[in-house]
């Protein structure tokens, strides 16, 4: 492959890590919000909102460390490709 494939793969890698946690956090809570909804039988839009940013506002915090690092390893990998193209070229 290519180094204009392998960047596109590993972007694509990078944005499933960046962005799969929080959309799974996202998943897991409307999804408890919903039962929760259908239990008690109180289908109020607004009432599912605010735990929704709550849960990304802490997943957020916690994963902050690590999707830091991740976008970090892209670019020095990314700047690093570039710089050897560069040489090449």
């Amino acid at each position: 492959m290519n180094e204009v494939a392998l960047a596109a793969r590993e972007a694509l890698w990078v944005s499933l890590q960046l962005g799969g946690p929080l959309l799974i956090v996202m998943l897991v809570v409307g999804l408890v919000i919903a039962v929760l909804q259908a239990l008690t039988q109180v289908n109020e839009a607004t009432l599912g909102f605010l735990p929704k940013v709550v849960a990304l506002a802490a997943a957020l915090v916690l994963l902050g460390p690590f999707m830091a690092g991740v976008l970090r390893g892209y670019a020095g990998n990314l700047f690093q490709a570039v710089v050897e193209v560069g040489i090449k070229g």
